[in-house]
């Protein structure tokens, strides 16, 4: 039986070389031995996600204008089937004046690398405080 991930391949392999290891495991080195023999010319490389064929994805979107999906779904569908978008990556171009605009005086400091004085913590001064109810000649002895 071949391996099904690189890390798979790597660790049958160890077990395969190594006896100790394989005992540590608690995986027979005959079993590392199969996968080994097995393994022999396969190459595990970075793999990922196939990309979906023009066919699947003209289908996909035949479907769903069918079946009466958003158009903003199928606009989604039909951009992503020409290609990525962002192909250059970096910011899109809608949220680059979002991004220049600082969201407030504290985050313009901090922009220029200054300190910027922070508010409250442990802060008490200028803090209007709770108002104690007293009793109006309560509480003595008759």
């Amino acid at each position: 039986m071949p391996s099904t991930s690189k890390k798979q391949h790597n660790f049958m392999q160890a077990v395969a070389h190594n006896p100790a290891f394989a005992k540590k495991v608690g995986v027979p080195q005959s079993v590392g031995k199969d996968f080994s023999t097995a393994d022999k010319g396969r190459k595990f490389s970075k793999g990922g996600d196939m990309k979906e064929s023009k066919a699947m994805m003209a289908k996909e979107i035949g479907f769903m204008k069918k079946k009466g999906a958003p158009k903003s779904m199928i606009k989604h569908e039909m951009a992503e089937a020409k290609g990525k978008p962002f192909a250059k990556g970096g910011i899109a171009t809608s949220l680059k004046a979002h991004a220049a605009a600082p969201a407030s005086k504290a985050h313009a400091g901090m922009k220029g690398g200054g300190y910027v004085k922070a508010a409250d913590g442990v802060a008490s001064k200028g803090k209007t405080k709770a108002m104690q109810v007293k009793m109006a000649g309560g509480g003595k002895a008759c």
